[in-house]
């Protein structure tokens, strides 16, 4: 992908030339916001120890694309892995078309007019239901004879906190659980899936298995791989590495015919870049001050707000416990960072900034690559943020800046 007369012209039709401002005040000179911004050495950094994993362990780890999915950067990641999983009809053709070998898809529902598609851009193939599975897998195998066929399962167990990411949480539409499977598995199942983790660590996981195997290794000798889906956070700093390697290199001991899989989203992208924006305007209300940026929490960092959590931001203190009435909002360095959009509760506070904001100054939200990119909305017809890589020689690399036409064609 080189950086084309075409790229650059797009780019400076965009984005005005900005007034030049102290270095202080601008980590990334030189480049024009909003823009995520990707980290090569970061990231390469991750998919080693991930390699490092599955050697290890004797395990598949996968590319979740629900988490990320810029394809312009799978040159980089086949260097290191083989596979990729979708959810969806579209994910299952980035796999096929962009990554170049076929998906392990899973959806909640396949319908009528996209079973046939993922089935041929597919390698293995998971249902969530035993209806699904009844209505599907015969068509499915039609058009694709090499598919192995799986079923999701539910333990009912789950250390997920947050009710809105958490698999297993009571009446669940995902996976069946152990007292609904028949003793002898329908023909055709050669595989189970779990998913029960967010971002969790290898003792999570630990726990876990327990669950797992009490309800459900009655079925494993029926079986020939079991994936035990994402949220295996391997690539954040406290994540103990070794343990998770013992936990897997334990279950082929118990089930050496199983194919172990793992399919981490977050634990690839992890730390391996910021959202890069500036501040427009400083406004104040009732004492409290709004640094409104030319990004958009509601469109471009959609987590912070269904998650809840607080951003780190570079250079700045978060006060998370802090609420309007505290004497601290009043400092003349405390704001509330707003976005862009119409929307009255696109703003999140408070930071504290070693000196007051100005307009022009850049704000760099960390860690904003995984479950930002591929959950970014044109709501309000707010700008899209480029997307850049800041490559292993120092150089950025612009991989897609978006224009009035990419808000446009989505209403046509």
């Amino acid at each position: 992908m080189q950086f084309n007369r075409n790229k650059k012209a797009i780019f400076a039709e965009n984005y005005k030339i900005k007034a030049m401002i102290n270095v202080n005040s601008c980590p990334f000179p030189g480049i024009h916001t909003p823009i995520y911004i990707i980290e090569e050495e970061k990231l390469r950094r991750n998919l080693n120890l991930i390699a490092d994993v599955a050697k290890r362990a004797d395990v598949e780890i996968i590319l979740a694309f629900k988490a990320f999915a810029l394809w312009k950067t799978f040159p980089i990641f086949r260097e290191y892995i083989h596979a990729t999983t979708a959810s969806s009809l579209y994910e299952a053709r980035l796999a096929s078309e962009e990554f170049g070998t076929p998906a392990h898809t899973y959806s909640p529902a396949y319908t009528d007019g996209d079973i046939d598609e993922i089935a041929r851009c597919s390698s293995c193939l998971t249902f969530n239901s035993m209806s699904q599975f009844h209505r599907y897998a015969e068509r499915a195998l039609r058009m694709n004879p090499r598919l192995s066929l799986g079923l999701r399962v539910n333990p009912h167990y789950s250390e997920v906190g947050t009710l809105l990411y958490n698999p297993c949480a009571p009446g669940t539409r995902f996976g069946v659980g152990a007292e609904k499977l028949p003793t002898e598995l329908p023909e055709g199942i050669e595989g189970f899936h779990c998913h029960c983790h967010c971002e969790s660590g290898a003792d999570v996981l630990q726990r876990t298995l327990k669950h797992i195997e009490q309800q459900f290794s009655p079925w494993f000798p029926q079986l020939k791989w079991l994936n035990l889906g994402g949220g295996h956070l391997m690539t954040r700093k406290d994540y103990d590495v070794d343990l998770l390697v013992e936990l897997l290199q334990g279950l082929h001991r118990r089930y050496p015919w199983l194919k172990i899989i793992l399919e981490p989203g977050s634990a690839f992208a992890w730390q391996t870049g910021p959202l890069v924006a500036s501040v427009v305007d400083v406004v104040e209300d009732a004492g409290i001050k709004t640094a409104i940026l030319d990004v958009s929490f509601t469109c471009h960092m959609p987590d912070c707000l269904e998650m809840p959590y607080h951003p780190a931001v570079r250079g700045a203190e978060c006060l998370e416990d802090l609420t309007a009435e505290a004497d601290e909002v009043r400092e003349p360095t405390v704001y509330r960072l707003g976005g862009n959009s119409c929307l009255s509760g696109d703003f999140m506070g408070y930071w504290r900034f070693e000196k007051p904001l100005e307009v022009g100054r850049q704000i760099v939200f960390e860690d904003m690559i995984h479950y930002t990119t591929v959950k970014t909305t044109m709501f309000n017809g707010i700008h899209h943020p480029s997307i850049g890589i800041l490559k292993s020689d120092g150089k950025m690399e612009i991989l897609r800046s978006f224009t009035y036409s990419d808000y446009r064609n989505r209403m046509d």
